[in-house]
């Protein structure tokens, strides 16, 4: 963005909520950098002291004056005063909960959670294990998968920010899908890996970093799977696998085309759907998870023999799998450039 293009942007304040965890770090990192959206503050659970955030991320030391605060509903009563954006990095009920608060509190809302992104209130004690507090915004939040959200949606308050492993699955497939390529009753067969940052910052033996190799787990009942279906609008197979590396997801996808499909038109689709989409990067060759590592592409990759389409999608799973998704569709709501705050990337071990 040049310095004419930032001053005319008008500029919003934000705060992020659960910045102690990983993708709140990076969302902190992000709009630290951002032109137009000014982190004004950073808050963790309530139980929690107030610390700087280089103390929680050492990365930062030099580079990143702030310090993160313990969330207070007192925090509510002027906040519309201060912010205008609130980011929520929290687990699912957390941002369940505080979610209408801020919305009452005249805010705008991307919930990084899995709290509002299936619009079937009857899926979620079989896939989150509780029952949705709040059914009628189920229909209010969009879904924030950012190529493919709509002029209308964006109009919304309230975001329900694409998981992780759908925005791979789902950036890799809706093209196909939208463009009718698929065979009538094609399953599209989904082998997804990411690596232990996606299990969260909390120490536990599983996915402690010396304990994993490759494994697969959650069969069918993932809760990711319903959402990649919703936004597929047909039923897949989808097996996730924990992988010992630290950031990235790398999803191989198998699934049958119509008879006489040549690779020319699949081409043509992939390029008719993402040539004006910035975050996306069409390659001639296999993905690899170290290339997006730190940055907020997703990588796309497909080989054809007769009906049979691989498809391989590469992103990383706390940027545009989570915090620089979240950025991402703020600044199409808002009007900025839609890669604003983006092209840096953000950490990378």
């Amino acid at each position: 963005m040049s310095q004419s293009q930032s001053v005319v942007l008008s500029k919003k304040r934000a705060i992020v909520l659960g910045a102690a965890g990983y993708s709140g770090a990076e969302l902190v990192q992000l709009l630290s950098q951002h032109p137009a959206i000014e982190l004004v503050a950073a808050y963790a659970s309530a139980n929690r002291e107030p610390e700087s955030f280089a103390s929680l991320y050492p990365r930062y030391s030099g580079l990143l004056e702030l310090t993160v605060l313990p969330w207070q509903p007192e925090e509510l009563t002027d906040l519309a005063t201060r912010a205008d954006i609130a980011f929520l990095a929290l687990p699912h009920e957390a941002s369940e909960a505080l979610a209408p608060q801020l919305l009452a509190a005249g805010l705008v809302v991307f919930d990084l959670s899995g709290a509002f992104r299936l619009k079937d209130a009857a899926l979620y004690p079989e896939f989150y294990g509780y029952s949705h507090q709040h059914p009628q915004l189920l229909a209010q939040a969009p879904y924030g998968l950012a190529e493919w959200i709509s002029a209308s949606e964006l109009e919304q308050s309230l975001f329900a920010v694409a998981g992780c492993y759908p925005t791979a699955s789902s950036l890799a497939l809706l093209p196909l899908v939208q463009a009718g390529l698929l065979a009538e009753g094609a399953v599209p067969v989904i082998n997804a890996i990411s690596g232990v940052s996606g299990a969260g910052r909390k120490a536990a033996l599983g996915t402690s970093f010396c304990e994993v190799g490759l494994a697969p787990y959650g069969f069918f009942k993932h809760r990711h799977r319903p959402e990649i279906e919703q936004t597929l609008g047909c039923p897949v197979v989808f097996t996730p696998h924990l992988g010992n590396f630290k950031r990235g997801i790398l999803a191989t996808i198998s699934v049958r085309l119509k008879a006489g499909i040549h690779k020319a038109e699949v081409d043509a689709v992939y390029q008719q759907y993402y040539q004006h989409k910035p975050m996306v990067r069409l390659l001639s060759r296999p993905p690899n998870v170290a290339d997006v590592a730190g940055t907020c592409f997703c990588d796309l990759h497909w080989q054809q023999d007769g009906e049979q389409l691989l498809v391989v999608s590469a992103i990383d799973n706390l940027l545009k799998g989570a915090a620089a998704q979240a950025v991402q569709l703020a600044n199409l709501k808002y009007g900025y450039p839609e890669q604003a705050g983006l092209q840096g990337g953000g950490y990378r071990d």
